[in-house]
């Protein structure tokens, strides 16, 4: 019997793979638990339909991502905030205040994806180097510099 998986199941396939199981398999366990559904000819073609316009949504997906890439890395961002006269700050530079100043510069990065290499927090002036996760595996590397506010 030919199914399509309409999500991931191990050992078996992924999502939108065509497989070849036993009869019972596929008809006392996939479908009904909604894992999968007949691989008849007319679901082939609406999955192969699907499939092609994944991929064309998914190429200008990646397309963008890779020019915001292109545009924040080796960039360096200033931030400005309190300072004690020996340059501790007060509190601490997360990966929200990167995000207000990355919006500043017109870029809308949602601040999850943003991380600084090696700590997760600033808490003293200087220059820090930050990662963002624009897509699966497109990353885009910057600076951010703390400074203190006058």
């Amino acid at each position: 019997m030919e199914i399509i998986l309409k999500q991931d199941v191990p050992n078996l396939g992924h999502k939108d793979d065509i497989v070849t199981v036993r009869n019972g398999y596929g008809a006392n366990y996939l479908i009904p638990q909604g894992f999968a559904t007949m691989a008849t000819p007319s679901a082939k073609k609406v999955l192969a339909e699907n499939l092609k316009q994944r991929a064309h949504k998914e190429a200008k997906v990646r397309n963008d991502a890779t020019e915001l890439a292109a545009k924040i890395e080796g960039q360096q961002y200033k931030l400005a905030t309190k300072v004690s006269s020996t340059g501790k700050i007060f509190g601490s530079v997360n990966n929200i205040q990167v995000a207000e100043v990355l919006a500043a510069a017109g870029f809308d990065i949602d601040r999850r994806n943003i991380s600084f290499v090696g700590e997760s927090h600033i808490k003293e002036v200087g220059i820090y180097d930050a990662v963002i996760k624009i897509y699966r595996d497109i990353k885009a590397n910057f600076k951010v510099e703390v400074v203190g506010e006058e």
